[in-house]
C-alpha cells in the first residue's frame, strides 16, 4: 500500500471503509493508544456513521488498557505496552466489550520521545479482531515527526481492515 499522509487520503480511505460496511452490514470498534481517537473522529467525521461505527476506545495509559479493554497486567509487563500481543488483547477487548464486527487496535510510540533500541520512535503494532475469534496483528516502523507517526499508523489500521474484510468476504 503506497502511504499517502494527508487528510485527504485520510478522509477517503475511511469513506472506503464506511462503504464496506455498510455494504456488509457490520459495526467497527476501535481501541487506540498513540492515535488518540484520530480514527474514531475521522469514521465520525462521515454522516450517517451511528450505522456503521459503535464506538472508540482511547486507552492510552495501561491502566487503561487493562480497565477498558480487558488486557492482562501480566502481559502488559511480560511484552510491553507497544506489542503485537497487546495490540491483539486491545483489538479482542474493544470487540467483546462492543456490539461491534470488526475491531481495529492500535499502540505504539509516536514520539519524540519513548523510543528504545529494541522499540524505536515510529513502532507502531496493530490488531485486527474479525468475527469468528479471528485476530491478526502486524508491527510496522514509520519514520517521520509525530503526526507523520499517526497518519501512517492510520492508514495502516484502517487500510489493514479493509484488505482483510475484502479476503472475508
Amino acid at each position: 500500500m503506497n502511504l499517502r499522509y494527508d487528510d485527504e487520503a485520510l478522509a477517503m480511505l475511511t469513506a472506503a471503509l464506511a462503504a464496506e460496511l455498510k455494504v456488509q452490514g457490520r459495526r467497527l470498534v476501535t481501541a487506540e493508544s498513540c492515535t488518540g481517537g484520530w480514527i474514531a473522529k475521522l469514521c465520525t467525521d462521515l454522516s450517517g456513521s451511528s450505522a456503521w461505527f459503535e464506538r472508540g476506545l482511547v486507552s492510552y495509559s495501561n491502566e487503561a488498557k487493562r480497565e477498558l479493554l480487558g488486557v492482562p497486567a501480566s502481559r502488559l509487563y511480560r511484552f510491553g505496552a507497544v506489542s503485537e500481543e497487546v495490540a491483539a488483547d486491545m483489538a479482542r477487548g474493544a470487540l467483546a466489550n462492543s456490539r461491534a464486527d470488526f475491531a481495529i487496535a492500535v499502540t505504539g510510540i509516536a514520539g519524540p520521545d519513548g523510543g528504545s533500541p529494541d522499540k524505536p520512535v515510529g513502532t507502531v503494532c496493530f490488531g485486527w479482531a474479525l468475527p469468528d475469534d479471528i485476530v491478526e496483528t502486524e508491527r510496522r516502523r514509520f519514520d517521520g515527526d509525530r503526526d507523520a507517526v499517526r497518519r501512517a499508523s492510520i492508514l495502516t489500521a484502517i487500510g489493514g481492515l479493509l484488505d482483510r474484510m475484502s479476503r472475508q468476504s
